[in-house]
């Protein structure tokens, strides 16, 4: 019997651990795909309330997709009391629209390298206050040096001489560092709702509430966003379906299983970022760094779940 219960723990957390790598590994796609999409839209480099139109349109879109799915299978997407509409308001534009916009403005008074490494504190924020909310996820030595070891990695693909520039900007990287935060509370807060709620229905909600906020906030700032070509309108079609996959699939994830067990696979997402575009951007992937990164971060995944 005791065998048979191992086995399927085992397997649960097998299942838990490669849906956790494939959301990382889409979300990781959008880094080429957003690029691209600035292009093919002509999105300017200093244009911000562009790319919020950007971003909201995709997340918007996402949504409806998921409620539309929800639909399909004869869940109750209407059926939410003034509480739950309200939870649900507050996740989306805290998660969605609060967390993205301080990440973009951010991004424009920072360095991408010093931005991905500030963003990827947000496992750190995960873990710390899964410890103070969850008595079932206190923090261990294996799970403080499986953090650092992940962090490491992706200091170690973001290396190059602009990494030693140790200078803070509060309006970047303290915006960024800002949103990273944002996000782990309000992904605690989602794990906390799906508990009464369909985690898709969750999702589709919050991401729809949250997109449009920062439609309506894009356009309010100057932002406009023209259909170019129908590739453009192909890679907003591919960030909307990755978003509703992952996010809807990481909402399910949190909802079984504990917070520090699962928030280290987001040090995948900029190792994946950065070879993905590398790959599809046409630069050399061909360096030691990524393969030694992937190591840490595997290695840093690994030490968190390790058993005490």
């Amino acid at each position: 019997m005791d065998t048979a219960v191992s086995a399927s723990i085992f397997s649960r957390k097998k299942i838990a651990f490669l849906s956790a790598t494939l959301c990382c590994l889409l979300w990781g796609s959008s880094y080429p795909a957003i690029k691209n999409g600035y292009e093919l839209f002509q999105i300017a480099t200093d244009d911000i309330p562009s790319k919020i139109v950007f971003a909201g349109y995709r997340f918007l879109f996402a949504g409806l997709l998921l409620l539309l799915f929800a639909m399909a299978q004869s869940k109750p997407i209407t059926r939410l009391s003034g509480r739950q509409f309200g939870q649900l308001t507050l996740l989306g534009l805290t998660q969605t629209s609060v967390q993205y916009a301080f990440f973009y403005v951010g991004l424009a008074y920072t360095t991408g390298v010093k931005g991905s490494i500030m963003n990827a504190t947000g496992t750190f924020f995960s873990v710390l206050l899964a410890h103070f909310i969850y008595q079932n996820d206190r923090l261990t030595f294996h799970k403080s040096l499986g953090c650092i070891v992940g962090f490491l990695g992706v200091m170690l693909v973001n290396f190059n001489h602009s990494l030693m520039d140790f200078s803070f900007v509060w309006q970047g990287d303290g915006f960024v560092v800002l949103a990273a935060f944002i996000l782990s509370a309000a992904m605690l807060y989602g794990k906390r709702i799906s508990q009464t709620m369909d985690p898709t229905v969750m999702t589709g909600w919050q991401l729809g509430i949250g997109g449009a906020a920062l439609v309506a906030g894009g356009y309010l700032t100057g932002g406009t966003l023209t259909v170019h070509s129908m590739t453009a309108l192909a890679v907003l079609g591919y960030l909307v379906l990755l978003s509703s996959v992952a996010f809807a699939l990481w909402s399910v994830i949190l909802k079984h299983n504990r917070v520090s067990m699962i928030a280290p696979f987001n040090f995948v997402i900029p190792v994946a970022g950065t070879v993905l575009s590398a790959i599809f951007l046409g630069e050399n992937i061909l360096e030691w760094k990524y393969a030694l990164a992937l190591v840490l971060v595997c290695s840093g995944i690994w030490w968190v779940n390790k058993r005490g």
